[in-house]
């Protein structure tokens, strides 16, 4: 079922304001059902109300695993939920993903993100796959509520180790996408090669250029990139998929 589609600053004027109205009881009826059979599922979930992002409900799997009630989870406001108990450079990645699914507004639509929790009694962080949709709506037809399934994966180490090495390849895209921008097509070629271990003579026997030219493109490509190591030409080379 799709609805009304509405513009950023309307999903951001939700977020800004605060209503004193409780919600209503179709409302709780809902969050009621979900928490009726949420023991049974093999994952923590997550009510949002969308009027101040502050958590209305959470599975008592979560609830124990973040050692706090509901009703204390309940009453802090949404910064300090997310400053406790995320890694903020996560958010770099998932915040764009639910402000486009809530910009969007379509009941059938769901943003998946990687998220890193912190546990009682834990200082490390805790790996977790999330999923996020719109669960209710208010009066105008504007996200209301949203559901959050969050699934563990630190058991996966592989999983866990993936997830953490694109949330950091992201992140340095994003920082250096302007760098990069300044590669010249046949740059990004000998950058390829480069860290692929090729020596300008291959490389310019490769790429129909000459040794000395290579050398030329070697140097920009360092300039530009303000590096001196080919470690630091890998992170780029993995950040911009010229590897795998």
């Amino acid at each position: 079922m799709t609805g009304n589609s509405f513009t950023l600053q309307e999903i951001v004027e939700i977020q800004m304001t605060v209503s004193t109205d409780t919600l209503k009881k179709e409302h709780t009826d809902l969050i009621n059902s979900i928490a009726a059979v949420s023991k049974h599922l093999p994952a923590v979930v997550i009510i949002h109300d969308l009027r101040d992002w502050s958590v209305v409900w959470m599975s008592e799997r979560g609830l124990q695993q973040l050692g706090v009630t509901l009703e204390e989870i309940t009453k802090i406001t949404s910064d300090d939920y997310y400053a406790r108990h995320f890694n903020q450079e996560d958010a770099k990645d998932y915040v764009p993903k639910i402000m486009e699914l809530l910009q969007t507004n379509n009941d059938d639509n769901i943003c998946t993100y990687f998220q890193q929790v912190r546990f009682k009694n834990n200082p490390d962080w805790q790996w977790h796959m999330s999923g996020t949709k719109i669960l209710a709506k208010n009066e105008d037809a504007k996200p209301l509520l949203t559901i959050t399934i969050a699934l563990p994966i630190d058991a996966m180490h592989h999983m866990s180790a993936k997830a953490s090495r694109l949330l950091d390849e992201k992140n340095f895209l994003v920082k250096h996408y302007k760098d990069y921008a300044k590669l010249g097509k046949r740059e990004s070629d000998v950058l390829k090669l480069l860290v692929l271990g090729k020596n300008s003579t291959q490389i310019g026997e490769e790429l129909f250029i000459s040794a000395t030219t290579v050398d030329t493109h070697r140097r920009n490509i360092k300039r530009k990139l303000k590096v001196g190591s080919l470690y630091e030409l890998l992170k780029y080379a993995h950040a911009f998929d010229l590897i795998p």
